[in-house]
């Protein structure tokens, strides 16, 4: 068997600078090396399950997170990009992995947990929401995915797709492929602080981002309102550069890493002011930016034909999602006629 990858992103918003250094730029390297038969999914089933009363937003960013995959490099001729919701057997998947987990070892996922927490669900928890770690084992195993690309905070939702797998397959006979998390190298892209310092990682849901759609103009008010020191009163004084967010983005995208020390140890010793050291994480930013600007416009002027990538992409995963449910129904016992 070969080597498959399934990734994908909940459109519940425009993707951000996070999204980009923590998952996108990392999808096109594997998508381009070769390696791996690719599915990206577009989760707007799993979005629905914390936007079930505002649809429209969720179907809006459906194009949004499109754009900004066709912007950054993902080609639809070498990776299959999908709509979750256009592909039915995942739901039915879903049903017959939910009989494989009980609801204490749902309650118990780190991962939902902290984001029930986060959303300030309290005691009224869509169902849909506890039970979307088994939605999404049914994206993984659909396509009999090998890998997933995930951060570290994501790692509870594999071992939970992993159990669900071995659970079937020690019933029902050895049709599914457990599939192994893939977690980049470098941990501080894969939880790129939000612009305000206040947070621990960019979010839609905080508003704390830079997004991909951003102008120039935008870009800069946000790299100019950025968290430095807030004791550097004076460009005099000693700065630091331990949770300053200018420097930590500094080490995520600058290249010209002699540069950067010395802006580093100049900051630190004071005489050099915040606003010359935004100013050149400035153009830095634009400079990674402004080719995925123009090609994320130039797409965006012709929505039909992203749907129509989207509609191509849709169906190969429908094909491969029906022959693998093929194979559950049959090896359940339920394939009748």
């Amino acid at each position: 068997m070969g080597k498959v990858l399934l990734t994908g992103d909940r459109p519940s918003g425009q993707l951000h600078l996070g999204h980009y250094v923590g998952s996108l730029k990392n999808r096109v390297a594997l998508q381009n090396g070769g390696e791996y038969d690719c599915f990206v999914l577009i989760a707007d089933v799993q979005a629905l399950t914390d936007n079930f009363d505002d649809p429209q937003k969720v179907r809006d960013n459906v194009l949004e997170v499109a754009l900004d995959y066709l912007a950054v490099g993902l080609d639809p001729t070498r990776t299959t990009i999908f709509i979750q919701s256009l592909v039915p057997a995942l739901a039915e998947l879903t049903v017959y992995y939910l009989n494989l987990v009980t609801l204490a070892r749902l309650e118990r996922n780190p991962t939902v947990k902290a984001e029930i927490k986060q959303k300030g669900f309290g005691v009224s928890i869509p169902a849909g929401f506890l039970c979307y770690p088994v939605s999404q084992a049914a994206d993984i195993t659909f396509c009999k995915a090998t890998v997933v690309p995930v951060g570290v905070d994501q790692l509870p939702m594999i071992e939970q797709t992993r159990e669900i797998v071995r659970s079937f397959n020690a019933i029902y006979g050895e049709v599914l492929v457990e599939p192994d998390a893939l977690i980049p190298d470098d941990r501080v892209s894969q939880r790129l602080p939000g612009i305000t310092g206040t947070d621990t990682k960019m979010s839609k849901s905080l508003g704390n981002g830079i997004y991909l759609a951003d102008d120039a103009d935008t870009l800069w008010e946000k790299v100019r309102a950025m968290y430095t020191d807030p004791g550097h009163l004076r460009v005099e004084d000693p700065g630091q550069v331990e949770g300053n967010v200018v420097f930590t983005y500094l080490d995520v995208f600058g290249t010209d890493r002699a540069f950067i020390a010395e802006l580093r140890e100049h900051y630190q010793r004071g005489g050099l002011g915040d606003m010359k050291v935004k100013k050149y994480l400035y153009e830095v930013l634009d400079a990674e930016l402004a080719p995925i600007r123009a090609r994320r416009a130039e797409l965006a002027s012709d929505p039909g034909a992203v749907y129509a990538l989207l509609r191509e992409g849709t169906e190969k995963a429908n094909e491969v999602a029906a022959a693998t449910l093929r194979e559950v129904r049959a090896a359940m016992r339920i394939d009748y006629f």
